[in-house]
């Protein structure tokens, strides 16, 4: 499926920063009858990752990489809001809480990891990014969520996913709530270390984990 054209075309217009044909070929392909996540799974994150690894090889610079994330959140929220009311939104695999931890402005991995779950069947609550652990809670004890899952992208933010750890065992909701941790520098080691319930390399992996504490 991969090698459709239109697939093809909206990976490209990821790459090439184009929000306006984004929101095109995104409304249109909907519009169309396609299946939402096929144009996520196959030109978005396909599109995204290439820009990672350019950006990565300095052929793109930070203002490129920035543009192509904000193509990308207008993808993401097309097909979130089309997901809504489907037949696999309506099935309940869970309650996730889902946050960018304070101080972090970039979520383009949670907003992938949104659109994922609610196509897996799980009620996703996104409170968005720069989120503070308080909040998290909150929303949590509120929603009475199975997980949260907590995205860091710097290593200077990644210590806040410490604070929410810590925030749950003094609350005594360590034993109710479950953890899942990711972003460019989390790794296994870390997540062990500050005692979280799991570790997620990309999006695919964090349904995965979650499926796997769920079950």
């Amino acid at each position: 499926m991969s090698d459709n054209p239109i697939f093809q075309e909206a990976k490209k217009f990821i790459v090439a920063q184009d929000k306006e044909k984004v929101a095109e070929i995104t409304k249109k392909f909907i519009a169309d009858g396609g299946d939402p996540m096929e144009i996520m799974n196959n030109a978005f994150i396909p599109g995204i990752n290439e820009v990672g690894d350019l950006f990565g090889r300095g052929q793109l610079f930070l203002p490129e990489l920035m543009l192509s994330a904000d193509a990308m959140l207008i993808a993401t929220e097309l097909v979130n809001g089309a997901l809504e009311g489907t037949a696999n939104a309506q099935k309940s695999g869970g309650t996730i809480v889902l946050a960018t931890v304070k101080g972090d402005v970039h979520d383009i991995g949670k907003c992938i990891v949104v659109s994922l779950m609610k196509a897996n069947g799980f009620k996703v609550h996104d409170l968005g990014r720069d989120v503070d652990v308080e909040h998290i809670i909150e929303t949590a004890v509120k929603v009475e969520a199975d997980v949260i899952g907590t995205s860091a992208l710097l290593t200077t933010t990644m210590k806040q996913q410490k604070v929410l750890e810590e925030a749950l065992k003094s609350a005594g909701l360590k034993d109710k709530i479950k953890t899942v941790v990711g972003g460019a520098p989390v790794t296994p080691r870390w997540a062990a270390r500050i005692g979280a319930d799991g570790y997620a390399e990309d999006a695919q992996d964090g349904i995965l984990k979650i499926k796997e504490m769920l079950a």
